[in-house]
């Protein structure tokens, strides 16, 4: 595939900071795709920064009390348990941040047929507390935020991360120009998933051929069914077959067909 150095991208360099190494979450993900994007020579003046976040956006998907409590550090150890990481200034900066990133990066694409975000994701989040690394949902905060603008009729958050994305799921539950998709690995975190629109639970250790057939078939029927006027796809690569906590066989090989797929049926459809 041929690599496109216009492509709108965002990011902004509180997404990573000094964190343990020896921690399960990779906080230096961020700043290394960075580097390495930048490598391939796709970084110029397509590159766009979200401005510092703040709790008050977030208030309009979130509980007041909890995202407050969050970025004062208020929350007990219960809830910082939940969520997986240890507070600090720098995390509060980054976890605000980023949902404005990927509001930033829908608009570019709405202006420009496609954009990047790199980071987001952050699907576990729920409307009141944290859980799985996700304390603020960028996914719905976006969606959210566009609908009521009126920038965008109906959106199609298209979820490929091996975990459920049972916080957006929840959070988007009552938003009828909302569709939420998951495919994941059935047997995995979270074990209590909430209802999405579609929920497509893979058995473990599914490999390439079967899982490519099952993106193509689910994305091909929903841009079909649904003609979004925005697709946000959370374009996890925890599906990889060395990784840890996936339980999928997918191989690197295959991620990439998948990101290709779904950029190309996208485009067909003529949805950002």
């Amino acid at each position: 595939m041929q690599l496109n150095p216009h492509l709108p991208l965002v990011y902004h360099p509180n997404y990573s900071f000094s964190f343990d190494p020896n921690h399960r979450f990779v906080m230096s993900k961020f700043a290394y795709l960075y580097e390495h994007v930048q490598n391939l020579g796709l970084i110029n003046d397509n590159l766009t920064q979200p401005i510092l976040g703040t709790p008050e956006p977030l208030e309009l998907v979130h509980c007041e009390n909890y995202i407050h409590d969050l970025w004062h550090n208020r929350l007990d150890e219960k809830a910082m348990r939940r969520i997986g990481l240890p507070w600090s200034k720098e995390l509060m900066a980054r976890t605000f941040t980023a949902p404005l990133g990927t509001l930033q990066t829908a608009r570019l694409a709405l202006k420009h047929g496609i954009a990047c975000h790199l980071a987001g994701g952050t699907h576990h989040a729920h409307t009141d507390f944290g859980s799985g690394y996700c304390m603020v949902n960028d996914l719905a905060f976006t969606s959210e935020t566009l609908i009521k603008s009126g920038e965008v009729t109906n959106i199609l958050i298209f979820d490929l991360d091996v975990h459920q994305g049972d916080g957006t799921a929840a959070m988007l539950a009552h938003q009828p120009y909302a569709y939420t998709c998951s495919i994941h690995c059935e047997k995995n975190f979270p074990f209590r998933k909430s209802a999405s629109d579609l929920d497509i639970g893979l058995a473990p250790n599914v490999a390439d051929s079967e899982y490519l057939g099952v993106v193509d078939d689910t994305l091909s029927y929903l841009l079909n069914t649904l003609n979004p006027d925005l697709v946000l796809y959370d374009a996890g690569v925890d599906v990889w077959q060395q990784d840890g906590l996936g339980k999928l066989d997918i191989s690197w090989q295959g991620i990439a067909q998948r990101d290709h797929l779904v950029l190309k049926r996208c485009l067909e459809h003529n949805v950002p």
